[in-house]
């Protein structure tokens, strides 16, 4: 029998985890930066990865039980490497993982990274099914793909859908970092490391992770002082080491800045500064960091330290360095800011986690990696003497 279907406007109220909702000519594009923070800067990597919908999930209640979405996906291939694998959907009934699907199609970029160069194929929408859910009231959340642009053209089921108030009793945790915060190799988009511990720790979570670009610019910093949260932590490190963006004299000043932002928004709330996790090939060479293209058709690509450690001594940063000014900062403030807290990312994924779990491509962690960072974020920040602990009321 065909379903009777009933088609729900997508609109902000259905969302969690985008900052801003653009009108496209089919439907509507999550943007995890609001749309004056994207006027400030062109990069190309950074609006891809900030169009990237990591955290993002449209939310909803239903006795529906099939659920149909049509997206228009964006896909990035690589000159000489095997096909990426499409971009994950995950679905979950009342906070459990039920169903998970993938939509094949849509545009494609492709990259050639030697020539720096990206060609834009266009491509039809494609609709992602979830059938067979159970026929009760329940909650809904499709957790749209964390690495995968993601246009959302119409929301189909077979009952009507409700929008599902935010609980008063549940915290909103507001994560910022680079790629590995984005998501970089998880398997799916609950698999990321800010997604396993906000499960974890029964947070709703805003991951404002940006590839490629957690880089202490002051218009994510105005964006995390305007965003509403009762949580907040800022991974800081890599990327400033491996697009070597700046020296040791402007890296303690511009992290001073970026909290300085964030506490005007943000005067009393917990507000937790993470170090690097380890990365072996920067702790004490410094960037910028180059993909090594050796063995790219079978799959396997590798990033190099381009630095030359002597360089560390004029104030080219390094993992260790930034860990260690990191450190200083936050011990400074930490008089006038006892909400303001430090966690050095060595305790997250330190040296015996590297001998278990390497880092595949020697920058980012594979989707078991993630799964370990998530549980000892959950572990560390949400224990009963962390800095995310619940209060007394």
């Amino acid at each position: 029998m065909t379903p009777r279907w009933t088609t729900t406007p997508l609109t902000a109220d259905l969302l969690r985890g985008a900052l801003d909702l653009e009108r496209t000519e089919l439907g509507v594009l999550p943007h995890r930066l609001p749309a004056r923070a994207r006027a400030q800067c062109a990069d190309p990597q950074l609006l891809m990865a900030e169009s990237q919908p990591s955290g993002v999930r449209l939310v909803f209640r239903t006795t529906a039980t099939t659920v149909e979405l049509d997206t228009l996906p964006t896909k990035r291939s690589y000159v000489g490497a095997p096909p990426r694998p499409d971009g994950v959907y995950d679905l979950l009934v009342d906070g459990r993982p039920t169903a998970r699907a993938v939509a094949p199609g849509g545009h494609v970029v492709t990259v050639d990274m030697a020539a720096g160069t990206a060609e834009h194929r266009p491509g039809a929408p494609v609709t992602v099914r979830f059938g067979e859910l159970p026929a009760r009231d329940k909650e809904v959340e499709i957790w749209l793909p964390h690495n995968e642009t993601t246009e959302l053209i119409a929301l189909r089921t077979d009952a009507p859908v409700a929008p599902v108030p935010r609980r008063g009793d549940r915290r909103v945790w507001l994560h910022h970092g680079s790629s590995i915060s984005h998501g970089s190799d998880a398997a799916s988009p609950t698999g990321t490391w800010p997604a396993r511990a906000a499960a974890l720790a029964a947070v709703d979570l805003v991951n404002l992770g940006l590839a490629g670009s957690a880089l202490l610019d002051p218009f994510t910093a105005r964006t995390l002082r305007d965003t509403p949260a009762d949580l907040i932590s800022v991974k800081i490190g890599i990327n400033l080491v491996n697009t070597d963006l700046m020296r040791l004299r402007a890296f303690g000043p511009a992290v001073h800045g970026f909290l300085d932002t964030i506490r005007e928004g943000h005067p009393t709330t917990p507000l937790l500064v993470v170090s690097p996790i380890l990365c072996p090939i920067h702790e004490d060479t410094p960037g910028p960091s180059a993909p090594d293209f050796t063995d790219i058709a079978e799959g396997q690509l590798r990033f190099r330290a381009m630095g030359d450690p002597a360089e560390a001594a004029a104030g080219k940063l390094t993992l260790t360095a930034i860990r260690a000014e990191l450190s200083r900062i936050v011990a400074q403030r930490i008089p006038d800011d006892p909400n303001l807290h430090h966690l050095d990312g060595r305790a997250l994924y330190g040296e015996r986690d590297a001998d278990a779990l390497p880092l595949p491509d020697d920058l980012h962690p594979d989707a078991a990696t993630h799964r370990h960072i998530g549980a000892r974020f959950a572990e560390l920040a949400f224990a009963a003497d962390g800095p995310f602990a619940e209060k007394a009321p």
